[in-house]
C-alpha cells in the first residue's frame, strides 16, 4: 500500500514539476551571428571573377607590361583590397551610417567634383581620381552614398513623400545635381542605374502611383535625349540595334561578344581557351567580362553566375522587408536599394554585352576587374550583413531582456514549489501512518 502511495505521489510530484518549474535555465538555442551563405555567396563571385579576370587579361597584359599576370595581381590585390574594407564596414554599426548620411552625400559631391577639376582622362571620358598609386572611379562611392543619403532622407520625411508632391521632389532635385555632375564626365550609365534604384525606392517607400509614373516616363525621356544629343550615344543605339550592319565599325566590339556567347554554348569552350580574349574583343577583362566568361565556361557558367547573384540580391530584398517589420526603416530603404542596384548593374552589363541593351561602361557587380567597383560592391554586401547581424542581435537581446524580466517570477515560483513540495511531503506522511496505525487497531482487537 505504501509503495502504490509513494509512487502515485512521484507521479504527481513529476507532472507538477514539468508545468510549473521555472526555474530551470531554459535550453539555448545556437543562433548564428552572420548570414554566413550571403557571405559566401560574395566571396564565390570574388573567386570566380579572379579566375576569369586572369584568364581574359593575360593576351593584353603580355602585350602591355610583357607580364601576362599583371592584371591578375593587381586583381588579386584589389579583392583583398576589397575583402579588408569588407570586414571593417561590418564591424561600423548601421547607427553610424544612419547619423552620418548627409555628409556621405557631401563627400559624393566632391568627389565628383574633384573628378572634373584634376581628374584623369580615358578614351574620352574623365572619372578617375589619382591619388599616388590609387586611382579612385569617383562615381563609385557616390552611388553608395546617395543611397544611404536617400534612405535616411525617406526615414525623416517619410510622410512628405507619401502625402504631397514637394517631399517627392526632394530627393530627385539631389539627384538631379548628381547627376549633371555625372554627365559632364559623361557617365550616362551610373546615371541610369541612379535613376531607377531611386524610382524603385521611393515606389516601395510609398510614393503614389502617379507620382511614381510620371517620375518613370520623365526619367527614360530624359535618357532618350540625352542619347539623341550626343552623336557617339547615337551611334552605340545604332550599332546595337544591327550590330553587323558594321561590324568592322560601330558594330565591332558587340559582334565579337555575341561572336564569344555563341561559341560558348551549353559548357564552354573551357577554362582558358578562348580566342576572343585574344585581343579580338576589346575590354575583354572589364565590361565585357560575361562574354569571355560565357566562351570558356558555357551557357552552365553564365547560368551559375547569374543564380548567384540573384540570390544575393533576394537575400537584400528579403532583409530589406524583415527590417521594415522590426521597424529599422533606415535599414530597410538602405537594403532595398543595394539589392536594386546590384540587379539593374547586373542587367545592364549583361544586357549589354549580350546585345539586349546598348553597350555601357558599367562591371558587373563582385566579377569584373577594377579596384573602385570591387571595393565598394563588396562594402555593399558588408553593410547588408551587418544589417542582417543587428537584426539577429536584436532578437537575441529580446530574448535575454525577457529572460531578466522572468527572474523575480522564477524566484516566487520556485519558493511556492518548495512550499508546495513540503505539504505533499505532509500528506506522505499522514498517508503512510493511517495504515500502520489501522493496522494496530486491528491487532488489538483480535
Amino acid at each position: 500500500m505504501s509503495t502504490i502511495t509513494e509512487n502515485k505521489v512521484s507521479s504527481l510530484r513529476q507532472i507538477f514539476m514539468s508545468k510549473h518549474d521555472e526555474t530551470q535555465p531554459p535550453i539555448k538555442a545556437e543562433i548564428q551571428q552572420y548570414d554566413y551563405s550571403l557571405i559566401l555567396l560574395a566571396i564565390a563571385l570574388l573567386s570566380i571573377g579572379l579566375v576569369v579576370v586572369t584568364s581574359a587579361s593575360m593576351p593584353v597584359a603580355d602585350r602591355l607590361y610583357g607580364n601576362p599576370f599583371h592584371f591578375a595581381i593587381r586583381h588579386a590585390i584589389y579583392v583583398v583590397l576589397a575583402m579588408i574594407s569588407a570586414m571593417v564596414v561590418m564591424q561600423i554599426p548601421m547607427r553610424w551610417w544612419r547619423m552620418s548620411n548627409v555628409w556621405l552625400l557631401l563627400l559624393a559631391v566632391v568627389l565628383l567634383l574633384a573628378v572634373l577639376a584634376i581628374g584623369r582622362s580615358v578614351n574620352g571620358s574623365t572619372r578617375w581620381l589619382v591619388v599616388g598609386p590609387i586611382t579612385i572611379q569617383a562615381a563609385e562611392p557616390a552611388k553608395l552614398f546617395f543611397f544611404c543619403y536617400l534612405a535616411g532622407y525617406l526615414v525623416r520625411r517619410h510622410e512628405e513623400v507619401t502625402d504631397n508632391i514637394k517631399g517627392f521632389i526632394k530627393p530627385l532635385v539631389v539627384f538631379f545635381a548628381l547627376a549633371l555632375l555625372l554627365l559632364l564626365q559623361p557617365d550616362l550609365g551610373t546615371v541610369v542605374v541612379m535613376l531607377f534604384t531611386t524610382i524603385g525606392l521611393l515606389f516601395l517607400a510609398g510614393a503614389k502611383l502617379w507620382q511614381f509614373f510620371s517620375l518613370a516616363i520623365a526619367g527614360t525621356l530624359a535618357v532618350v535625349l540625352l542619347i539623341v544629343f550626343e552623336e557617339y550615344r547615337v551611334r552605340r543605339i545604332t550599332s546595337f540595334l544591327d550590330p553587323w550592319a558594321d561590324p568592322f565599325g560601330s558594330g565591332y566590339q558587340l559582334t565579337q561578344s555575341l561572336m564569344a556567347y555563341g561559341r560558348g554554348d551549353v559548357f564552354g569552350q573551357g577554362l582558358g581557351n578562348s580566342l576572343q580574349k585574344l585581343e579580338y574583343l576589346p575590354e575583354a577583362h572589364t565590361d565585357f567580362i560575361m562574354a569571355i566568361l560565357a566562351e570558356e565556361l558555357g551557357f552552365s557558367g553564365v547560368s551559375t553566375v547569374l543564380l548567384i547573384m540573384l540570390v544575393i540580391v533576394m537575400k537584400a530584398m528579403v532583409m530589406g522587408n524583415l527590417a521594415l517589420r522590426k521597424e529599422r526603416p533606415f535599414d530597410a530603404y538602405l537594403a532595398y536599394s543595394i539589392g536594386i542596384w546590384l540587379s539593374l548593374q547586373t542587367a545592364v552589363n549583361v544586357g549589354a554585352s549580350a546585345g539586349i541593351l546598348p553597350t555601357k561602361g558599367l562591371t558587373f557587380p563582385l566579377l569584373s576587374y577594377g579596384g573602385s567597383s570591387l571595393i565598394i560592391m563588396s562594402v555593399a554586401v558588408a553593410i547588408l550583413v551587418r544589417i542582417d547581424f543587428e537584426m539577429r542581435v536584436d532578437g537575441i537581446q529580446a530574448i535575454n531582456k525577457s529572460g531578466a524580466l522572468k527572474g523575480r517570477k522564477r524566484t516566487l515560483i520556485r519558493k511556492a514549489k518548495q512550499e508546495v513540495t513540503s505539504v505533499i511531503e505532509d500528506v506522505v506522511d499522514e498517508v503512510q501512518i493511517e495504515p500502520s496505525a489501522s493496522a494496530t487497531v486491528g491487532g488489538l482487537n483480535d
